[in-house]
C-alpha cells in the first residue's frame, strides 16, 4: 500500500472520528451536524489551512529587507529542490522550533519562531531550512496542516460533550431513536476521541518526518548540521515548552511539548536519538 493511499485512509478516519463524537454529543441530529461540519473542513483546510495555523500563532511575514540572510538560504535551498521559494514567517516565541505549511509547493510558507534564530548556526538554521522545504517539495504540508486542523476540531468537540455530558446538555429524545451515548459513553468519548485522533495523526506524521530529514540532507548537502541542529532543539524544547495547540504538534520539526511528562507517549515525532543516527549514517554514506 502506498503512502499516499495510507495518509488518505487515516486521514479518513480523522474525519469518521469526527461523525463519531458528533453523534455521541446529539444522536442523529449531531451525527448530521457532525457531517456537514466534516465536509466544511475538509474542504475549507484545503484552501485555508495555512491561514489558520499561521493565524494560530500571530505569524508574521519576514520581507527580504527583514532578514535578508535568511530570505538567501531560503531562495538557495529552494532552488535545490526545484521548488518555488515559499514566504518567511516569524513566531514571536521563544522556545526554539519551525514549521512548514501550505496547500502545495506554489502556496508554500516557512515558519521560524524567534528562539530558533537566536540557538542555532547558520549553518544548523540552514539544515533546518531544507528540512521544512523537503515537505514541501514532498508535498507533506497540505496533509499535515487538515490533519492539525481536524485534529483541534476533535479536541473541540471533545470538550463540548464532556461539559454536555457532564451538565446534561444536549440530550434529547434523539437518544432513544438511537442517537446519543448517555453520561457515561459520553464522558467515555470525551476522553478517547483525542487519544484517538493523537495515534492518527503520530501515524500520518512519524514516517513524513523520516523523509523530511532525508530530503532536507540532500538539499542541503550537510546531513551532520541537520543532526546537529535535533539535538540542540529536542533539548532545549524540554526546557521551553512552546506555547502551542497540541492539535498542530505534527507539523513541527521537533515536538513543542518534548518537556511535558506524557508526551512522548503519543508524540507525533519519532524518536530524535534515531533521526540523528539515520542522518549520522547518511554523512557516512
Amino acid at each position: 500500500m502506498t503512502s499516499q493511499i495510507k495518509t488518505a485512509l487515516l486521514l479518513g478516519l480523522l474525519t469518521a472520528l469526527i461523525l463519531i463524537v458528533g453523534q455521541a454529543m446529539g444522536g442523529r441530529t449531531g451525527l448530521i451536524i457532525a457531517f456537514g461540519m466534516a465536509l466544511v473542513m475538509n474542504v475549507g483546510s484545503y484552501w485555508f489551512s495555512d491561514k489558520i495555523v499561521l493565524a494560530m500563532y500571530g505569524a508574521r511575514e519576514l520581507s527580504p529587507a527583514d532578514a535578508p540572510g535568511l530570505h538567501a538560504m531560503v531562495e538557495e535551498l529552494a532552488r535545490n529542490g526545484g521548488i518555488p521559494k515559499p514566504r518567511v514567517m516569524i513566531i514571536a516565541q521563544e522556545a526554539p522550533n519551525a514549521f512548514a505549511t501550505g496547500r502545495d509547493p506554489a502556496h508554500g510558507v516557512v515558519a521560524v519562531t524567534e528562539g530558533i534564530l537566536r540557538l542555532l548556526s547558520p549553518e544548523e538554521l540552514r539544515g533546518v531550512i531544507a528540512h521544512e522545504l523537503g515537505h514541501i517539495k514532498n508535498r507533506d504540508i497540505l496533509v499535515q496542516s487538515i490533519a492539525a486542523v481536524l485534529g483541534g476540531a476533535i479536541v473541540m468537540m471533545a470538550n463540548m460533550l464532556q461539559w454536555g455530558a457532564i451538565f446534561g446538555l444536549g440530550r434529547s429524545s434523539d437518544e432513544e431513536e438511537g442517537g446519543g451515548s448517555g453520561v457515561v459513553g459520553s464522558l467515555l468519548m470525551a476522553i478517547l476521541a483525542p487519544i484517538a485522533a493523537s495515534l492518527i495523526q503520530m501515524a500520518i506524521s512519524r514516517s513524513r518526518e523520516y523523509l523530511a530529514d532525508a530530503t532536507g540532507a540532500q538539499l542541503s548537502g550537510t546531513p551532520l548540521a541537520l543532526a546537529g541542529a535535533l539535538g540542540k532543539l529536542d533539548a532545549y524544547s524540554r526546557q521551553i515548552p512552546m506555547n502551542a495547540n497540541p492539535a498542530t504538534e505534527n507539523m513541527f520539526i521537533v515536538n513543542p511539548f518534548a518537556g511535558m511528562s506524557m508526551a512522548s507517549l503519543f508524540s507525533t515525532h519519532p524518536p530524535t536519538e534515531d533521526r540523528i543516527r539515520r542522518l549520522r549514517d547518511m554523512a557516512g554514506r
